[in-house]
């Protein structure tokens, strides 16, 4: 499948502390792949970097073939980028507002924003002023995606909407990715949207990407298990500390809950050597999973490029 955009060891700093260490990874046409981290972590600049607004101090990234620092006006014509609201515009008609897109944009397909704005209902005839946060973010989603790009880059897109807005907006983002085969890259703080919407998932961790893989194979990948120490067993307050596939290990009443990366015959025989199993493996959800990998700053990073057994 064709590569869609590349990031290719970005790194780059600010005020001497590396917001992105070495960052790789790559989208693949059609491919909705979610960019996640806590506040901080690095993903808007990451994005910006795509886009061309922000250079790497060291590293390079690509979108649609081309050096994102040098981005021909062809080449953007081809990406879509919803940031938050539509500010430009908002002493403007809806009405006005496509006129001007349709003006300006060799690709804009009118038509097209005006069945995407349809399906929510937002009158054309009003300033955009007077539209709600969330019908606001409508607009923007309507007019990236009516010019029909390759490509579409879209950061924390239902951050603040109250819950039907959000809910609007990510039905209508998954409709036009059903229709459009958009290679899509989003940063979200709402990871039941990531859910609904990503084939995978990257987080970042301190400017790292410590994770990168679809998400079946992450909850396939990363288990969750309680264990008890057999009878004179001496535990020191840890478990298993040298068996490389534990991230993470909590006391709990009676025993130690694990959780587990990759966890082969040899290292599981290894945690049941001086343990009983208490419960059977258990997945986690992708809250649990983002919580386990930006936590602890000292987690392994598990990308897709390994090896998963069914």
């Amino acid at each position: 499948m064709t590569t869609a955009l590349q990031f290719d060891r970005i790194v780059r700093h600010f005020l001497g502390r590396a917001v992105l260490a070495d960052l790789t990874f790559q989208v693949r046409a059609g491919e909705a792949f979610a960019l996640l981290g806590r506040n901080g972590s690095g993903k808007t600049t990451a994005l910006r970097i795509l886009l061309g607004f922000l250079e790497p101090h060291s590293g390079r990234s690509t979108i649609l073939g081309a050096d994102s620092r040098s981005l021909d006006p062809a080449t953007r014509d081809r990406i879509g980028y919803v940031c938050e609201g539509v500010a430009h515009f908002e002493h403007l008609t809806l009405t006005r507002v496509l006129d001007y897109e349709n003006a300006t944009r060799p690709r804009f397909d009118r038509d097209l924003a005006l069945r995407t704005l349809s399906r929510h209902a937002l009158n054309t005839r009003v300033p955009l002023r007077k539209l709600s946060r969330g019908q606001r973010a409508l607009v923007a989603l309507a007019l990236a995606t009516a010019g029909r790009p390759e490509v579409l880059v879209y950061d924390d897109p239902a951050m603040g909407l109250d819950v039907v807005h959000r809910h609007e907006l990510i039905q209508g983002l998954a409709e036009i990715l059903a229709e459009q085969g958009i290679a899509l890259l989003f940063s979200s703080h709402i990871l039941a949207d990531v859910e609904r919407m990503a084939d995978r998932v990257g987080i970042l961790a301190k400017g790292r990407l410590v994770v990168d893989a679809p998400l079946d194979v992450l909850r396939r990948r990363v288990q969750r298990r309680t264990f008890r120490p057999k009878p004179g067993a001496s535990t020191n307050g840890t478990l298993g500390a040298h068996v490389p596939c534990i991230l993470s290990s909590r006391e709990t009443a009676g025993g130690f809950t694990l959780t587990l990366v990759d966890c082969d015959a040899e290292q599981e025989r290894r945690l049941r050597g001086d343990s009983e199993v208490l419960t059977d493996p258990e997945p986690l959800n992708l809250e649990e999973l983002f919580v386990e990998f930006t936590s602890d700053p000292h987690a392994s990073a598990l990308h897709a490029d390994k090896e998963v057994s069914s």
